[in-house]
């Protein structure tokens, strides 16, 4: 039985729909991440989730219970906010120890809880202090334990690392990772930070104006995103318009694109006669032979530490290519291949 499973779910503002008949299941111990840009929906679902919002239309249950209508405090759920939402006057200690208060736990059940989770998120030296005397990673990992200490059967993130700065966000959601394995949760994470979701999901649900466009493991949303938003929100994207010519090999289509003809190894094969076709930056190999070939001018040159940002433009479309080491300069013509298999079909544009 699916820890969450949700049906047509349905919230709408007025004359606006934030969610349009989402339905999707998670399961127990999952990691999943509602992925997307501003405004998609993902902060509306996970809203409704936790039962900060009534749905319009549609059902959610938890551990096999319906909760629509029911309050957030009596849902098997913890929330860890973006704001960490902590009580600022009071203790390291006493926030964590809130919700097992207003649950009336045992004072018992209490102090080991506290004791388990301190050791768990590493607070033991900042029991008596104020979040005012935290920093941001330190805060973050008392509102985790506080989520941790009422023993949720499902834990919610709202975007929680957008406040840190890039090096303590890699740290936290190590952390995140870490505790939400070992204590077994399934856990829903709300991101627009692509890297994040790619590297703490199990399974990733992308959402785009109110629905869920694509789902899978992320080595699957990353390697074959089926539409032309995924190919291009997740990681960098080379988009052509395409136009099939036919089959010239089992499985391998012939394809009229902006960049001349290309070969395109697919099982499923395209959906239609003109679709758009994608490739990876970092599958670009250089070379003066090969499958694919092409050839361009370097009209930008950028050095990004373990790899090199190329903007080529190649019969008057600009490419974006990457490379480990490039001794390429802004000028320079280069040739390069994309193996068949590195090229994917995408459904059709609506």
């Amino acid at each position: 039985m699916p820890a969450i499973k949700i049906r047509d779910l349905v919230m709408k503002f007025e004359r606006f729909t934030a969610v349009d008949q989402v339905s999707l299941e998670v399961e127990e111990g999952e990691f999943v991440t509602l992925l997307g840009p501003s405004g998609c929906g993902k902060s509306t679902l996970l809203s409704i989730i936790s039962g900060f919002l009534q749905p319009t239309a549609g059902n959610i249950e938890i551990g096999g219970k319906t909760v629509v209508g029911v309050p957030p405090e009596a849902r098997a759920t913890a929330m860890c906010f973006q704001s960490y939402a902590l009580f600022p006057h009071l203790s390291v200690r006493e926030n964590i120890l809130f919700g097992l208060r207003q649950k009336k736990t045992a004072p018992a059940v209490r102090d080991a809880r506290l004791d388990e989770v301190v050791a768990q998120v590493d607070l033991g030296d900042h029991l008596t202090k104020l979040p005012n005397q935290l920093s941001g990673g330190q805060q973050q990992r008392v509102a985790l334990g506080r989520a941790l200490a009422v023993r949720p059967f499902v834990i919610l993130f709202d975007e929680p690392l957008s406040n840190l700065d890039a090096k303590l966000r890699e740290q936290v959601r190590v952390e995140i990772r870490k505790i939400q394995r070992n204590f077994g949760l399934t856990a829903i994470y709300v991101t627009h930070d692509q890297s994040e979701a790619l590297a703490m999901s199990d399974r990733i649900f992308i959402m785009n104006k109110g629905r869920i466009e694509q789902s899978g493991r992320p080595e699957e949303i990353y390697n074959a995103p089926r539409t032309r938003f995924v190919a291009d929100f997740v990681g960098s994207a080379n988009i052509l318009d395409g136009d099939v010519e036919g089959e010239v090999a089992p499985n391998v289509w012939r394809v009229a694109t902006p960049l001349g003809t290309l070969d395109v190894q697919s099982e499923t094969g395209p959906s239609a006669k003109r679709v758009p076709v994608s490739w990876r930056p970092e599958t670009a190999a250089f070379a003066d032979e090969g499958p694919n070939l092409l050839a361009g001018k370097v009209v930008h040159r950028a050095f990004q530490g373990h790899f090199t940002d190329l903007i080529v433009e190649v019969q008057g479309a600009q490419q974006r290519l990457q490379t480990l080491r490039s001794t390429h300069e802004e000028g320079d013509t280069v040739t390069f291949s994309i193996a068949a298999q590195d090229l994917t079909f995408l459904e059709p544009d609506a």
